[in-house]
């Protein structure tokens, strides 16, 4: 016990603890997603360019690359409720510098370069911490219940973000959203003070990877490539999203192209998105998925890619609307039941380190998906989808010609390489399998102390 979790008042433990720490992040989250549209928007009018605004995403997810196998580690050494405090106490920073350059007329685009860097920094330690105390904080039976309503939280603030920035934005301006951004930070940091959060027991796996920081922080690594049915899920993960980070990329390009920088418009297919994962992450909380949780994954991805791939074709607001909603409603069911697969599967004591080196993998292609994206939308496919030669002959058809059909075209493109990625899987009895080659943590570590 430290002094994080030692109080003369009784603390929340268990599914009603989850739900406070929850209610404090889709708070936060909500004002965050408000300061993202606004900022997403000033970006654009800044530089009206894919690569410019692709490179945001570049700047956030490199550190977590760098950093990830050592954040688990600490994750599992350390308290866990810190740890999970670290990503709220980075965006405070990074959101207040943010805020006092935009309020003194000083901020330039490259700031947010710099703002994403240190969110990526806390969200290295955030994501493995609270996907690991889940393990410890609700039962294996509410695995599935649980991680719906962390699908809900990041699909929900989407919902009502665009639609608040939107009317917020002619009263308080980005300053005012900014600060509010700032304050619900603290608001997440004290609901995670109130609650108990449990360090998870040792077990066998977990002594065997004890050793040095390096030794600990590959230790992850090797535990997912001796199982081929995690290395299996992982290279999914990899391929898709490669496709999906390209894809969603030129998304709020290739809408602001299409319409004129029409804010309002962009608001709608952001909400549309977000309704569908809000209506995804209920289901999932009602349901708790296939019982096959590697099915879910496989069927999720299929279903996604192929709505995507619509939201390319699209030319309007009445057919992105309802492709951005399928495609968002299926991605609670994947991400889901993969968690929850993961959950049951790997020892709670090696979690943080287990689950940092699963994330690196499948995220490793997030830096270079948005340059890949913006170099082809803005010196590729744009200029080759403006006129009525060459390429835009072949597929103007499907997705026309003018501003933002490039971005259209590969859209589709991804949503088809999305589309392959489930089909391969489906056939490879690694992954297919995957629920019934693992055994359950807490079946195995009984067998390994013993032997």
């Amino acid at each position: 016990m430290t002094l994080l979790d030692t109080a003369p008042i009784k603390r929340p433990t268990g599914m009603s603890a989850f739900i406070v720490v929850w209610l404090g992040q889709i708070v936060s989250i909500l004002a965050s997603s408000m300061s993202h549209f606004g900022l997403t928007i000033w970006m654009y009018q800044q530089t009206g360019s894919a690569m410019a605004m692709g490179l945001m995403q570049v700047f956030f997810i490199t550190p977590f690359l760098l950093l990830s196998p050592i954040a688990g580690v600490m994750v599992d050494r350390y308290n866990r409720k810190l740890m999970m405090m670290v990503s709220d106490l980075a965006a405070i920073v990074a959101t207040g510098g943010i805020f006092i350059l935009f309020a003194t007329g000083r901020l330039e685009f490259w700031h947010l370069y710099v703002s994403s860097a240190l969110n990526g920094v806390g969200n290295t330690f955030q994501w493995p911490a609270y996907s690991a105390a889940i393990s410890t904080m609700v039962s294996k039976a509410q695995y599935g219940r649980a991680n719906g309503l962390m699908s809900l939280m990041e699909a929900g603030p989407g919902v009502l973000a665009p639609l608040l920035a939107g009317a917020a934005l002619p009263i308080i301006g980005l300053t005012g959203i900014l600060s509010i951004d700032v304050l619900t930070f603290f608001f997440a940091i004290g609901a995670l003070l109130i609650v108990h959060v449990p360090q998870p027991a040792r077990t066998a796996e977990g002594e065997e990877g004890r050793g040095s920081m390096v030794r600990e922080a590959a230790y992850g690594f090797r535990y997912i490539f001796q199982r081929p049915s995690l290395l299996g899920l992982q290279l999914v993960f990899f391929f898709g999203n490669l496709f999906s980070g390209i894809g969603y990329t030129v998304l709020a390009p290739m809408v602001l192209a299409r319409t004129a920088s029409n804010s309002v418009v962009f608001g709608l297919v952001e909400s549309a998105g977000a309704i569908g994962g809000v209506a995804g992450g209920i289901a999932m909380s009602a349901w708790g998925g296939f019982k096959r949780r590697s099915h879910g994954v496989i069927v999720g991805w299929l279903l996604a890619s192929i709505a995507f791939s619509m939201v390319g074709i699209g030319r309007g607001v009445s057919f992105w609307l309802p492709a951005m909603f399928l495609s968002a409603l299926f991605s609670p069911l994947i991400n889901t039941s993969n968690q929850a697969l993961w959950q049951a599967k790997v020892a709670p004591d090696v979690q943080g380190r287990v689950f940092s080196a699963r994330r690196l993998i499948a995220w490793f292609t997030n830096p270079i998906s948005p340059i890949i994206a913006g170099s082809l939308a803005d010196f590729v496919l744009e200029p080759a989808m403006r006129s009525e030669s060459g390429l835009a002959s072949l597929f103007g058809w499907l997705v026309g010609i003018g501003p933002g059909a490039g971005m259209g075209l590969l859209m589709v493109i991804c949503g088809i390489g999305g589309v392959l990625v489930a089909g391969v899987s489906a056939f490879v009895p690694a992954v297919r399998n995957a629920d019934t080659l693992l055994p359950d943590h807490d079946q195995a570590a009984p067998a390994a102390r013993s032997a």
